[in-house]
């Protein structure tokens, strides 16, 4: 068992609204790794930051990345981050992942300035930025499709993602 797709990209991307969306009009399951990392720890992501580290987070986040590739055979949304860890792009090898690409300015609108996004706390702008510039070249070197989602709506992203899919 497989993923049709799996979904990568920076906050404020899409990743949860476009996979929703796609598994929709595929017919399968969705599923967001943030989600199940939430379940397994049976709190929030800020509160596993605030009490545990994010060391413990991305241990949890590597959990829910090995599970949910092995059990799942429909759309799966990743958490921003998941790429930094070596291991993770290794178990990512031989997946259809989609980028979701967005641009700076729209990421920031989209995410908010008021986030409960644990990194993003304070200059959520400069914050985003970095992140960015650090994962850009990661999410290009795992992506098999990259798809920019800044001022589209969800249905021509996801008639993107499809044809990407379907001719990819």
């Amino acid at each position: 068992m497989k993923p049709r797709a799996v979904l990568v990209g920076p906050p404020g991307a899409g990743k949860t609204t476009v996979g929703r969306a796609l598994a929709e009009r595929l017919g399968v399951e969705f599923r967001d790794t943030d989600e199940d990392v939430e379940r397994m720890a049976g709190k929030a992501i800020a509160d596993i930051f605030v009490d545990d580290g994010e060391d413990a987070f991305r241990a949890l986040e590597t959990e829910a990345l090995r599970a949910v590739l092995a059990a799942s055979d429909g759309v799966v949304s990743l958490g921003g981050g998941v790429v930094m860890r070596e291991s993770n792009r290794q178990l990512l090898l031989g997946h259809t992942v989609v980028w979701l690409d967005v641009s700076l300015s729209e990421a920031v609108r989209r995410v908010g300035m008021g986030t409960a996004r644990p990194l993003l706390m304070g200059n959520v702008r400069g914050r985003l930025m970095q992140l960015m510039a650090e994962r850009t070249p990661i999410y290009t070197s795992v992506a098999s499709q990259r798809v920019d989602t800044s001022g589209r709506t969800v249905d021509a992203v996801v008639d993107e993602v499809i044809e990407g899919l379907t001719h990819g």
